[in-house]
């Protein structure tokens, strides 16, 4: 059904590619056009789970939310997710197939061409138009033989391009320029135009420039969209930075471990008015706080093994016996308790280790991952509290402590995470755990903050989408980004 297609490249990574894509998907979406967002292949430590327990970057999962469509493997059918510096796992449509090293993958690249290809046909079956992310630059040459991600793609499905950079970052008309002549004439062809992201100030101060690269160039700007204040969507990478209250006065750690991941965990905090979140860095000790998560991890042997290096398994004892709290998420979960086993060598080849031992569960690493979306329900002092959000790990949990949330419905229903007897130590494997307003509360009160103030973060995304969208309106030529959709009127 899909005739009409775009892909949004950038002159770098985190030039706005996901928030553009999101953004005109909602555009789109609000006219009534149905609307997928693709991407060939993504390279991220942050996951979203689909219906059918597939896994997929979290970008995409903003984009399909900003289209009101569910979560599909086919939208990004390429995910890698590092897990040392020179390897990573790799993820085709929604499985894992094997760890590999950045040559072997640049060599395997070609015979994931015709998989994308047919994914991103299967995606555009029952949709109007299709808008495709790129991933960091088209520019970088010496990734340019079998490229997947960004004009190898765009040549092989003959999509017209639209080339993005953040003016913030300074140097934009290098940027732009710059990424435009080192292209191919037959690459050239199809870029369409280009788009300055996150401007500040008189835009009568940038024409001069804008007519100068057009003149150079002979491709137009579309727009220049201005620099949105506060604006929250999820990020893929980066850790967002926080905007805090004046009365801030409840302080939350984070250890900034090497593979982080599903960082996105804390967003709700991180948003949170009262809440003062840090992601501790390297080199750096836990300051005092109230309480002390740790998060995710796409290798937990590893990060284990940098906790200890850094000594921040001693500041959490300490922590711990002047009465604060910790909660553990997932790979953070299974370094709370008691031995960490992998026979199968998925992580490490140790076979085994110990864990903090703060809680009493055994986890064994399997070579298969559990994924799946989840709702349910979390039970703290005698109450329960909506819950809703997804599971991806490798681990497999023995528990012997009380487990507070149950997960699932009738014969499928199954207890999830362990709280300690003494009451400060808490940890689940469900990810998302803080984004339901009712059981933020009740963990933020569990840990000692009484003020009811959390996020509801899916109604904060669409409010976010829908701002994104007015300004995109307003400042993106959008009969021209948009020339040959049937149905289109800006």
């Amino acid at each position: 059904m899909s005739d009409f297609t775009l892909m949004v490249q950038g002159t770098t990574s985190d030039a706005g590619k996901s928030v553009m894509v999101a953004g005109l998907c909602r555009v789109l979406a609000r006219k009534g056009i149905k609307v997928a967002p693709f991407k060939p292949q993504n390279m991220a430590l942050n996951s979203a789970v689909t219906p059918d327990g597939g896994e997929i970057g979290r970008a995409q999962a903003v984009q399909a939310q900003a289209c009101n469509l569910p979560l599909s493997v086919h939208m990004n059918p390429v995910l890698i997710k590092p897990n040392t510096d020179t390897g990573a796992q790799i993820i085709i449509r929604g499985k894992a197939v094997e760890d590999m090293d950045a040559v072997n993958f640049h060599s395997f690249k070609p015979k994931l061409l015709q998989m994308v290809l047919e994914s991103f046909e299967i995606l555009g079956k029952d949709q109007q138009a299709r808008l495709v992310e790129g991933a960091g630059s088209p520019a970088e040459v010496n990734l340019r033989d079998n490229d997947i991600a960004n004009m190898g793609f765009a040549l092989a499905a003959n999509t017209p391009v639209v080339i993005v950079a953040d003016i913030d970052r300074g140097g934009v008309f290098a940027h732009l320029y710059g990424t435009y002549d080192l292209l191919s004439d037959d690459e050239k062809k199809l870029v369409k135009g280009f788009i300055i992201n996150r401007f500040r100030g008189d835009i009568s101060l940038l024409e001069s420039g804008l007519t100068w690269l057009t003149e150079k160039t002979g491709v137009p700007v579309i727009g220049v969209v201005p620099y949105l204040h506060g604006l929250y969507l999820e990020a893929e990478d980066a850790i967002n930075q926080q905007q805090l209250d004046d009365d801030t006065q409840f302080k939350i750690v984070v250890p900034g471990l090497p593979r982080i991941s599903n960082h996105t965990d804390f967003d709700a905090l991180r948003l949170h008015p009262g809440v003062d979140l840090c992601f501790v860095k390297p080199g750096e000790p836990l300051p005092a706080a109230d309480l002390i998560i740790l998060p995710g991890s796409k290798n937990v042997f590893g990060d284990l093994q940098a906790l200890r290096d850094r000594g921040w398994d001693k500041q959490i004892a300490r922590h711990l016996r002047f009465g604060g709290k910790v909660i553990g998420i997932c790979g953070g979960y299974q370094m709370l308790g008691q031995i960490i086993e992998d026979p199968y060598g998925v992580e490490s080849d140790q076979g085994q280790c110990e864990g903090l031992g703060y809680l009493k569960i055994t986890t064994t690493l399997e070579k298969s991952k559990t994924l799946k979306q989840i709702a349910g329900a979390l039970s703290l002092k005698g109450k329960t509290y909506p819950v809703k959000g997804y599971e991806i790990h490798a681990g497999i949990s023995q528990v012997s402590e009380y487990q507070p949330i149950m997960l699932g419905q009738g014969s499928d229903a199954y207890a999830d995470g362990a709280l300690c007897k003494n009451d400060q130590v808490f940890g689940t494997y469900l990810h998302g755990i803080f984004d339901e307003p009712q059981a933020c509360n009740a963990l933020l009160s569990w840990a000692g903050y009484q003020q009811n103030r959390a996020q509801d973060m899916t109604q904060l995304r669409e409010d976010n989408l829908n701002r994104l969208a007015d300004s995109l309106e307003q400042s993106l030529n959008l009969n021209l980004l948009f020339d040959g959709l049937e149905g289109f009127e800006a």
